[in-house]
């Protein structure tokens, strides 16, 4: 048996490669070799097949960690090592929309010459507007969305009342026309959908009035969406079955929600990881204090020990974002401080400040010499 190459080589990517290039180098891979484009070409196959092994693997933080660190061999006993017919690749959230935007739908999913047959419809996208807290925590979000739904006089037929779809007499019902060519190496044939019936295999003689022949009335819709704690910007989530109507039977699309995160005055976030700046005195930075900070779980109280620094950083473990994988799992909270310096002083605070730098030893070169409101 042949050696296996290694996975970045077999993707034309370094071993730093971040998961944009590993996407971008396997759709290019996708599309040469994909069988749909090759048939009967073995080579083809086995290259798609090989890049899509080792896609499903680096695109996997967990899987990519254990290859990096044992190669092959981490797999050998059922992982990867089985080939390419032992992924599941529907865990894949990257492989669904690769295959969409290549392909035009699901994967591997060939034309067929039945026109009739069940299709999925076609996902919808839109998006809903979160606070930070309501990302962290998760919240439940009702959304307007347009969308079609079977007319209910035509039945999805899209032909009037009392009638029916008829059968396309151009090609027979197949949905399908064969056309030939004399070439410079002989006859080619090609197979493209019917020009009459756009491959539906029938066409409608009386069109529908209330759908106009469409099949489909548009309607605008309430959909309730569970949002995940953790969930971060530009993240989706998918609604089973809320999308477009299927056709001839088939089920409806899905309904992708994307988060939209609005900023907050007080926290930023990478990651699962909060942070914020506290801001405090230069007395209390000096003789320490006892403090009460913000965190996203509420107030914490903290012994700010003295002589804390402009820039020292604390940590509250466990107050950060939760994770999507398991909302109990959650990021650290780190706090800056940030030292305030007075801007303006009066003659009675400046004295004061005068009379400690004199007592730490004097640090300073001409303001010393001349007391407040002393005059020359």
């Amino acid at each position: 048996m042949a050696e296996k190459r290694d996975y970045y080589e077999v993707l034309g990517v370094p071993k730093t490669a971040s998961e944009a290039e590993l996407k971008k180098a396997y759709r290019e891979l996708a599309k040469k070799y994909h069988p749909d484009t090759h048939p009967d070409d073995k080579e083809a196959e086995s290259k798609f097949k090989e890049a899509s092994e080792a896609y499903a693997v680096l695109s996997d933080a967990e899987k990519r960690k254990q290859y990096d660190q044992f190669g092959h061999a981490a797999f050998e006993n059922g992982g990867a090592g089985g080939g390419f017919g032992g992924f599941d690749f529907s865990g894949f959230g990257g492989f669904g929309d690769i295959f969409g935007d290549l392909f035009g739908g699901g994967f591997g999913r060939r034309a067929s010459s039945n026109p009739n047959q069940p299709i999925k419809g076609a996902n919808l996208r839109t998006s809903v507007r979160l606070t930070f807290e309501e990302a962290v925590f998760g919240c439940e979000k009702e959304i307007r969305i347009n969308t079609d739904d079977e007319c209910p006089h035509c039945h999805g037929t899209g032909a009037k009342e009392g009638t029916k779809p008829e059968t396309c007499t151009r090609c027979g019902g197949s949905g399908q026309v064969v056309s030939e060519q004399q070439s410079l190496f002989g006859m080619m044939r090609s197979v493209s959908d019917c020009p009459t019936c756009r491959g539906a295999g029938t066409v409608i003689k009386e069109k529908c009035s209330y759908c106009r022949g469409t099949g489909y009335i548009s309607s605008s819709k309430l959909i309730s969406v569970r949002i995940p704690a953790g969930i971060d910007e530009g993240q989706s989530v998918r609604i089973r079955e809320k999308g477009e109507p299927g056709r001839n039977g088939g089920p409806r699309g899905d309904l992708l929600v994307e988060a939209v995160i609005e900023g907050s005055r007080y926290f930023s976030r990478e990651g699962t990881n909060i942070f914020s700046t506290c801001e405090i005195s230069m007395t209390q930075a000096a003789l320490g204090d006892k403090l009460h900070i913000r965190t996203v779980d509420g107030e914490v109280e903290y012994e700010l020990k003295p002589g804390t620094q402009p820039g020292s950083r604390i940590r509250f473990k466990g107050k950060g974002v939760p994770s999507l994988r398991n909302k109990n799992v959650r990021g650290d909270h780190y706090v800056t401080f940030m030292v305030k310096i007075p801007e303006r002083m009066n003659d009675r605070q400046k004295s004061a400040l005068l009379a400690y730098d004199e007592a730490m030893g004097g640090t300073l070169n001409n303001f010393g010499k001349e007391k407040p409101g002393r005059k020359k």
